[in-house]
């Protein structure tokens, strides 16, 4: 399993690292991986049919409990199957495709990453690892849509399907920590069995609300859902890959998994209900208005997702069933509808469908598989989505509460506008007289690129006529694995489950929605109309605004004068010894304490007042340097007297080398002319003596602390038993501190080579204008 799950991974690096050597002819040959992958999926259908699920586990970071554990049950076989099956199909479509991109290899190589991450992702029983190979998806994704990199909408749309995916999976990731901190545990089915344990918690809620934004960034939910119709700016088998079976379908996973962990609760089950149903009533009215190809598909797949979450809200067995079931019919459908896209806009340049009509008589296939896909899109009897369609209204219909009828009600809404997009999409660009661009472009029959649109409708129309096929390869092992009512499990599908309600609702909405498609197909506007308030725009508003922010942020704290950078450093500081002061420390004054002061102490303390005095206000600048040099000479002073000597030295040095160079480089330096105002004056006056204060008074605070002595009875009792020297203070500086004593002579020696440098420094003639 494992080298399954890092197979495309090793093809992806082999890719990207002889991709100057390889020939685009031999792009074809990648689909070997797929195809083989494929085949061995296909294998554990029957595997499955005796056992629940399959445990594979690898042994990667066991210290921290973080293994490569694999789950192989009925969810994720059907998933495994969809990622290699249409993986196939766009692997051999896309090597003709891009045929003359000159990008194709790397191409490829981010493709074949994509899918191994997708099938580890699927198959991920560790909360680690599953959020490694989500991340990795919404990386490979990044490049695959901005695979156009020379074109600044591509760039763009890569970065925002980057930037909300990959924050998504951040939050997600503290989800699932939360979730395995609280189950001690990183296995995702340990997490599933002992959900009372986080449904418990005070802070279930929260916990759900980070799964719900990773699942909704990934699966474009409302209001996550902009950046889905963006990414269509991907070449078209990117489209017809991570839209249909692949990266949008992740976050339907990831909350069709969990979904037996939290079934039942309120705050699951309608917020579930309730973005789902937002989400696919918004894509479906928001389709009919477009008139590119990709902007349509982009739009009904944002319904399709709803759909879904929909059915994972609704939560139960029938639903879930349902689930299963359009999970497989939309992609088939909506893989195929892209590839048959991408081919129009291959061969035609253009995927205004009002500037195409009659391809058929150019394209009578890709006319078949169109037609095909439309009808199982639009739910039309004798395909795979009929059937879909109808367990979608039974599930609602078999709740028999009074606010599920206004569910229908939305769901036949949604599907009727489906039809009609799907129709624009399918059947639009093939019919009625051929346009001035079908006449003047000759169309090729093309085997690479019709292969997958024909395979998809043939299996749409395959499971449409017998579902039992379906059932066989997909959905016995599924349903085993995620519902519980076996009367629900052994529930049999037939192309015809009598006259009934839910037929009745499946013939309204064909009616409804050949009108509506009718009337929209007379009424076709040469130009899309956006609207002017959308989450695209918002998201757009609030980046512009971020960066605004930022630069002034950036303006005001990294302006480029010192001056203003101790400014702030100081001000913050003032802030957190505030707080500190006013808030933790106790001041108590005992004056007796200070009887025992030397008159010479006082005399460098006030020596030392006179000097700051001195340097603040005198006009010369070789006044202030001596100046500064007389506190520096006076603290060293203080050193000495309180027993530091090797401080004291320190001191010195570096207050005379100091010193030097301020002398070598004053004459160098144009005249003083006093540029602060009065306001400066003050305002640098005021944290001045704040910041003195506050230092003040946390070193007389810190004077009435108690002072534990291990350190230093450490070093008197240690000196000469580990370090053998008699002198303690010796021994620190050599051997206790040993490194601290090096880098302060390397400091000095670096310092001594600076002054040096400067006194032997002759400026040539040249150099002095």
């Amino acid at each position: 399993m494992l080298i399954s799950v890092l197979s495309g991974i090793i093809l992806s690096i082999f890719i990207l690292f002889f991709s100057n050597k390889l020939n685009a002819k031999s792009a074809l040959a990648y689909a070997l991986v797929p195809i083989g992958l494929f085949v061995y999926f296909i294998q554990h259908i029957y595997n499955l049919g005796t056992q629940k699920s399959i445990l594979y586990s690898y042994k990667w970071i066991p210290e921290i409990h973080v293994n490569l554990d694999f789950n192989l049950d009925g969810v994720s076989l059907m998933f495994c199957l969809l990622i290699t099956g249409i993986g196939s199909l766009i692997f051999i479509y896309a090597s003709k495709y891009l045929i003359n991109d000159k990008d194709i290899h790397k191409f490829f190589g981010y493709l074949a990453m994509f899918m191994s991450a997708m099938l580890g992702m699927v198959l991920s029983d560790n909360v680690i690892s599953l959020f490694l190979f989500w991340e990795v998806t919404s990386i490979s994704s990044f490049f695959l849509i901005g695979h156009y990199h020379h074109s600044a909408a591509s760039r763009k749309s890569a970065l925002v399907s980057l930037g909300i995916t990959g924050a998504g999976g951040l939050v997600l990731f503290a989800g699932l920590l939360w979730m395995a901190q609280i189950v001690d545990s990183y296995s995702i089915q340990t997490i599933i069995s002992n959900a009372n344990l986080i449904t418990s918690h005070p802070y279930f809620g929260f916990i759900l609300s980070l799964i719900f934004i990773g699942a909704f960034t990934k699966s474009a939910q409302f209001p996550f859902h902009f950046w889905l119709p963006g990414a269509m700016k991907a070449p078209t088998p990117v489209s017809a890959y991570l839209h249909s079976a692949t990266m949008v379908t992740a976050g339907i996973y990831l909350l069709l998994r969990f979904s037996p962990a939290f079934q039942g609760y309120e705050i699951w089950n309608i917020t579930l209900v309730v973005i789902g149903g937002i989400t696919l009533l918004l894509g479906a009215a928001v389709s009919i208005s477009k008139i590119d190809l990709k902007s349509i598909l982009a739009y009904t797949t944002i319904s399709a997702l709803g759909i879904m979450v929909f059915l994972i809200g609704i939560g139960s067995d029938w639903a879930l069933k349902a689930l299963g079931t359009f999970i497989v019919v939309h992609a088939l459908y909506k893989a195929t509808l892209f590839l048959i896209t991408g081919i129009i806009d291959h061969t035609y340049h253009t995927r205004n469908i009002t500037q195409l009509s009659g391809l058929r008589k150019g394209n009578p296939y890709l006319f078949i598989a169109g037609l095909v896909a439309a009808f199982s899109a639009a739910g039309i009897p004798l395909t795979f989505g009929f059937i879909g369609k109808e367990l979608i209204y039974d599930a609602v219909y078999q709740i028999q509460k009074t606010w599920a009828f206004g569910l229908l009600g939305v769901l036949v809404l949604t599907n009727l506008l489906m039809l009609c997009s799907s129709f624009s999409a399918g059947i639009t660009p093939f019919i009625g007289r051929q346009s001035e661009i079908a006449e003047k472009t000759k169309s090729k029959f093309e085997l690479k690129l019709a292969f997958g649109p024909l395979i998809l409708g043939f299996f749409s129309l395959l499971f449409g006529i017998s579902p039992q096929l379906f059932e066989g390869t997909f959905l016995d092992n599924y349903s085993r694995s995620i519902l519980t009512d076996n009367n629900i499990i052994a529930t049999r599908l037939h192309l015809w489950h009598g006259f009934n309600i839910v037929f009745i609702l499946s013939v309204i909405t064909i009616i409804l929605g050949v009108i509506l498609y009718l009337t929209r197909l007379k009424t076709d506007s040469a130009e899309e109309t956006d609207l002017r308030i959308s989450m695209a725009n918002i998201f757009s508003r609030i980046n512009s605004g971020l960066k605004q922010f930022a630069f002034r942020i950036t303006h005001i704290l990294h302006n480029g004068y010192l001056r203003k950078y101790l400014l702030t450093i100081t001000v913050f500081s003032l802030l957190i010894l505030g707080y500190a002061i006013f808030n933790h420390l106790q001041l108590s004054l005992d004056f007796s304490k200070y009887s025992s002061l030397k008159i010479y102490e006082v005399a460098l303390a006030i020596m030392v007042t006179i000097s700051v005095f001195t340097t603040i206000s005198t006009s010369s600048r070789l006044a202030a340097i001596v100046s500064m040099s007389v506190v520096g000479y006076c603290i060293c002073l203080f050193f000495v007297f309180y027993s530091a000597p090797d401080l004291a030295l320190t001191q010195f040095t570096i207050d005379t080398l100091t010193v030097v160079l301020f002398v070598l480089v004053l004459f160098r330096l144009p005249g003083f002319i006093n540029f602060a105002n009065t306001a400066t004056k003050i305002r640098d006056a005021v944290i001045s003596i704040l910041f003195g204060l506050f230092i003040g008074i946390i070193a007389l605070g810190i004077i009435h602390e108690p002072h534990p002595n291990i350190i230093s009875k450490f070093y008197a009792n240690e000196a000469y038993i580990s370090a053998h020297g008699k002198n303690v203070v010796n021994v620190i500086l050599v051997d206790f501190r040993g490194f601290d004593t090096l880098f302060e002579i390397v400091v000095l020696s670096i310092a001594g080579i600076g002054v040096i440098s400067l006194l032997k420094l002759q400026v040539q003639e040249t150099e002095k204008e």
